[in-house]
């Protein structure tokens, strides 16, 4: 029972330190994300509590922020979406990077691209949790300094998934920067074949209904 439960209070101190680890990432990119996986600095467990404390800041910045800021209409609002805003590029990206950089030499795994793209997104996560403090003190004409803050986070990000990319697939810049933008192209693939499926799936759908409607009124 002691071992047990020693195991699990390391188990946590290891984890909390995988966590912290994203804050050297984000200051120290290219020695951060170096090591990520090569020395096994981050893991799986660590990276999907950190797209839960992101997924759950986005949330929070639609529902928290001043309204002065953030334009949501609570009547329609969905917190599903943001949601899937915020994991479905993410998983996505993933996916197209890795099938990408298979082709292209790349030594990242897809389990490191989805690691080190999670940790990308750190300064994200901090400046979206620091703008909704800010937001509540701040006036409307001082908006300035809440969407700057914003916007440099996520240039920072972006910033950082090139670094990671680079490192963990061993690329120079260049060939990250042009593995990165097939990704995305491959990203927009994925959502037109998978429309193209909803819509096929969709008519096929209603042309059965229509059917069984139409023999039901011919039988009765």
């Amino acid at each position: 029972m002691m071992l047990a439960s020693l195991k699990q209070k390391s188990t946590y101190a290891a984890l909390g330190q995988q966590l912290k680890y994203s804050l050297y990432c984000i200051f120290h990119p290219a020695d951060g994300f170096w090591c990520l996986t090569r020395e096994k600095r981050a893991s799986f467990a660590s990276a999907n509590i950190l797209l839960i404390i992101y997924t759950i800041v986005m949330v929070l910045r639609l529902t928290a922020t001043n309204f002065q800021f953030v334009f949501v209409n609570p009547e329609y609002f969905n917190a599903m979406f943001p949601i899937m805003q915020t994991i479905l590029p993410i998983i996505l990206w993933s996916i197209s990077n890795w099938g990408f950089t298979t082709l292209m030499n790349g030594k990242g795994k897809l389990s490191d691209v989805y690691i080190a793209t999670v940790y990308a997104f750190t300064p994200v996560i901090v400046c979206n949790a620091i703008g909704i403090v800010v937001s509540r003190v701040i006036t409307y004409d001082e908006g300035a300094l809440y969407f700057t803050m914003l916007t440099i986070a996520m240039i920072w990000s972006i910033m950082l998934v090139l670094v990671a990319m680079m490192q963990i697939h061993d690329y120079t810049m260049l060939k990250a920067i042009v593995s990165s933008l097939l990704a995305i192209l491959g990203i927009g693939f994925m959502v037109f074949v998978f429309l193209l499926f909803f819509s096929l799936v969709s008519d096929a759908v209603m042309y059965f209904v229509s059917l069984y409607n139409e023999i039901i009124f011919r039988l009765y």
